[in-house]
């Protein structure tokens, strides 16, 4: 994983984790330590907002790498008919 991807996940769990704890608790742990509204807690909002989108946006259009397939290297049994019934 790269860095940028890395940073954009660890904002979106902070920002799921904040949007949860307003939602059940009304806190806002963002306001608390920035202020509200204040310029530095908007450019923390939008940079989670960014993340979000980044890590959508890359979540669908990854391509994965395709799944190696092993050749056999042992020859299939062969099984002989019996013709032999008692």
């Amino acid at each position: 994983m790269d860095a940028l991807k890395t940073i954009a996940l660890i904002l979106v769990i902070i920002g799921g984790l904040n949007w949860g704890l307003v939602g059940l608790l009304e806190l806002d742990v963002i306001v608390i330590i920035f202020g509200e509204m204040s310029i530095l807690s908007r450019i923390i909002y939008g940079l989670m907002g960014l993340a979000a989108a980044y890590i959508a946006f890359t979540s669908f259009t990854e391509t994965k790498p395709e799944p190696k397939i092993e050749a056999r290297t042992e020859p299939e049994p062969k099984i002989e008919p019996k013709t032999d019934f008692e």
